[in-house]
């Protein structure tokens, strides 16, 4: 389905919809239902949903739109998954959902569907601001959720402090800063054994890792994608290792290092020879 929907397709969409929304009431039918789904409860079901949208963004990095509208699916089905389970507990339901959303995306938007004046600069920010001043939310990290994956979780709160000014100017001290963590990580690593080893070591990485979130940032990177892309490529390049041991007759942990080492050079040579 391609362009502006009509009321044909919106119609059908609403049947689907409205169909899912049946399929989840059944499927938690106290006394009809499934076993599994019978039993589920938001927090055991939270972990999929964070699965399923993790999914969907591998999906869109492989470009692969068959696979993407299943994984859009999974994650819809969470989505009516909680909200079923809300409106068995009289918390709320789908539509209360929907509606929410729905009244959060017109007033976010006044250049749509309000004044018509254009979009300005930080407009989308400060109506999130107001918002979040009429909750009487006076932090300044109000409205981050700790559920966020920690690299997503360090990019928001670095971007919501960088908005009051607290933030690198340059590069430059960034890369000092790294710098520093890498040294002093370096430094709790050849420390002497102890009960606090662990405990400093397991901190100054995270330090590590939270600098080189910061400098995603700056060079316009995002480090959960630039991480996904890093994963794949490791995957790809252990294949053509995999590869080279089964062309000579041995299994892949009979190689040494060195002997895999070649086949991942060869591999790395061949990505940037366009090979």
């Amino acid at each position: 389905m391609a362009g502006n929907a009509t009321p044909k397709d919106e119609d059908m969409a609403a049947s689907e919809l409205q169909r899912l929304l049946s399929t989840m009431a059944a499927l938690r039918d106290p006394v009809n239902g499934c076993p599994w789904d019978q039993k589920q409860t938001f927090a055991t079901i939270a972990p999929y949903t964070v699965e399923e949208a993790h999914e969907v963004a591998d999906a869109i990095e492989r470009g692969d739109m068959a696979d993407l509208k299943d994984e859009l699916g999974d994650l819809l089905l969470q989505v009516v998954y909680h909200a079923r389970m809300a409106e068995e507990a009289g918390l709320f339901d789908f539509a209360d959902i929907a509606r929410a959303i729905n009244e959060k995306m017109i007033r976010r938007h006044p250049h749509v569907f309000g004044d018509r004046k254009p979009a300005q600069p930080g407009q989308w920010e400060a109506i999130k601001r107001a918002e979040r001043e009429a909750k009487s939310e006076p932090s300044l990290f109000d409205g981050i959720s700790a559920g966020l994956p920690a690299l997503l979780r360090s990019a928001k709160l670095q971007r919501r402090a960088a908005k009051v000014g607290f933030d690198w100017p340059s590069v430059a001290p960034i890369i000092e800063k790294l710098e520093e963590e890498l040294g002093e990580l370096k430094a709790e690593i050849a420390s002497p054994a102890g009960h606090e080893k662990e405990k400093r070591q397991f901190e100054e990485f995270g330090d590590l890792m939270f600098v080189m979130v910061n400098l995603g940032l700056r060079l316009g990177i995002d480090a959960e994608a630039a991480l996904r892309a890093a994963n794949t490529k490791f995957i790809r390049r252990m294949g053509a290792v995999e590869a080279g041991a089964k062309e000579q007759g041995q299994p892949l942990n009979s190689l040494s290092l060195e002997e895999m080492q070649v086949f991942w050079d060869r591999a790395k040579a061949a990505e940037r020879s366009g090979k």
